[in-house]
């Protein structure tokens, strides 16, 4: 049986030798490098194509401008862990 998401986890990965940071909440995820305080954000909802009826229509936008139309980033919703 899986454990609910029902807080921020925050867990380190090495890409190419490269330290980074992921988040994990409720909200959606979150990379950044290691020690950095921007990085890239999607919300679940675009991710699965259902945040809103103009635009998120899939996870593309995670590489693009790596924030998500939500506003995730602004709102600091998963900021606080």
């Amino acid at each position: 049986m899986a454990t609910k998401l029902d807080k921020a986890i925050k867990r380190e990965l090495e890409i190419d030798g490269k330290a980074y940071t992921i988040i994990m909440s409720p909200e959606g995820i979150k990379i950044t490098p290691k020690g950095g305080r921007i990085g890239k954000e999607v919300t679940w909802r675009s991710m699965m194509g259902t945040e809103g009826s103009a635009g998120g229509s899939s996870a593309s936008g995670m590489g693009s401008s790596g924030m998500s139309s939500s506003g995730m980033g602004s709102s600091g919703g998963m900021m606080g862990a």
